[in-house]
């Protein structure tokens, strides 16, 4: 434990409903330590442009309404900063006196923590530097699972559960493409709430197994014979055999974010590029394509019980072990060997270059590309995730 005691906190990152239920349960934590906590504005972004928050000023009232509040509280950034930029956020720090970096965030906010967290090293600076993990995308390394991830599901899974009784009074195809760039567990979970075969979604489609337009098309015609009625869930990620992106082929306007990919988010052009197949090549009535968007990380009705509670521990958890150990880490929830009720989770401690810049994917247990459909081991896995407070529906017909 160092014996200065200056905090700084930051955000990174597409926001999640349950983000500042962890920047809450750090302030909290910190303050306890008599530790002056400061928050930067719009993540790294507000460090290298000096614009900081004093947090030990905000009430306790304050606190537990901002705990509940989804997007990040003290805004976000898309910047992925590189060894430059990484070295004037640490000269700021240094100028500043910080000794603790909390950020919390996804691969990229590990990444840029591991690389200030070596320029501290290098000058023998005293900085630990913090990572704690969020995204609705589930896609960090050496973690069960991440905050996050469970309301996000939640909403999805809630959303299809609805379509599917809205499909089944007026019988078509709809298409419903989900948040996820390399990873697809969020799409998977749009059958957490399915109650039998005829249910829908009937066809998932995920990043990490490649995409046939004609056996897309195969699978819709013979799913719409069987039911009457199609309902679909596809990734934003789905790439051809090639690895290439299906909205990268499709797409009129390239359009790239600050990390050098394509967006994916902005439109809803591969939903509308789907269906207009499915009417010209299969002539079926009634096919309709939403893209879920930001809903799915903001929606207040979809936050877990479940989540909010994880992401606030592991921030609790992460103030706590940093007392004990004086090196740089990113927070983690240990994987469940076996998925066995009651449904409980633990945290570790992973090295930031185990956690930095790398990418989780859906394993090959939880999907059955034959049937491009989950498994039921999946369903084990992400149940849990999305809390108690689903209401159970039923149809008369």
């Amino acid at each position: 434990m160092f014996s200065n005691k200056n905090i700084l906190i930051a955000q990174g990152g597409g926001p999640t409903n349950v983000i500042n239920m962890s920047l809450v349960s750090i302030i909290k934590e910190e303050k306890k330590l008599k530790s002056s906590v400061l928050g930067s504005l719009n993540g790294v972004r507000g460090i290298i442009n000096n614009k900081f928050k004093n947090l030990n000023k905000i009430s306790e009232n304050d606190l537990k309404v901002i705990s509940q509040t989804p997007g990040a509280a003290l805004g976000s950034t898309r910047d992925k900063p590189d060894n430059k930029y990484c070295l004037e956020i640490f000269k700021v720090l240094k100028r500043k006196k910080i000794n603790k970096f909390y950020y919390i965030g996804g691969n990229d906010s590990s990444d840029s923590l591991r690389i200030i967290s070596e320029h501290a090293n290098k000058t023998g600076y005293k900085l630990q530097c913090i990572h704690i993990p969020k995204t609705i995308d589930n896609d960090l390394v050496s973690n069960d699972h991440t905050p996050g991830f469970g309301s996000a599901a939640k909403y999805v899974a809630q959303l299809f559960s609805g379509i599917n009784y809205d499909v089944k009074s007026l019988p078509g195809v709809y298409i419903g493409v989900v948040m996820g760039r390399h990873a697809g567990f969020l799409t998977a979970s749009s059958a957490l709430l399915r109650q039998n075969n005829n249910d829908g979604p009937h066809l998932i489609y995920l990043p990490e197994f490649s995409f046939s337009y004609q056996s897309f098309l195969e699978d819709i015609k013979k799913t719409y014979i069987r039911h009457g009625k199609c309902i679909i869930a596809v990734s934003e990620g789905i790439q051809n055999k090639n690895k290439k992106l299906v909205s990268q082929e499709i797409s009129k306007t390239k359009e790239y974010d600050a990390h050098g990919n394509i967006q994916l988010s902005g439109s809803g052009s591969l939903g509308d590029f789907l269906a207009q197949q499915i009417k010209s090549k299969l002539k079926l009535p009634r096919v309709r394509a939403d893209t879920l968007g930001y809903p799915q990380r903001s929606f207040l009705g979809s936050t877990s019980e479940v989540d909010q509670k994880e992401a606030f521990e592991i921030g609790k958890f992460a103030v706590k072990k940093a007392l004990r150990v004086s090196y740089s880490f990113s927070a983690g929830i240990e994987e469940r060997k076996i998925l066995s009720k009651p449904y409980k989770v633990s945290f570790r401690i992973n090295l930031l270059k185990d956690v930095a810049g790398q990418t989780k994917v859906m394993s090959k247990d939880f999907y059955n590309y034959k049937q491009n459909f989950i498994t039921k081991k999946f369903i084990n896995y992400a149940l849990p995730l999305i809390g108690k407070n689903i209401s159970k529906t039923k149809s008369i017909i």
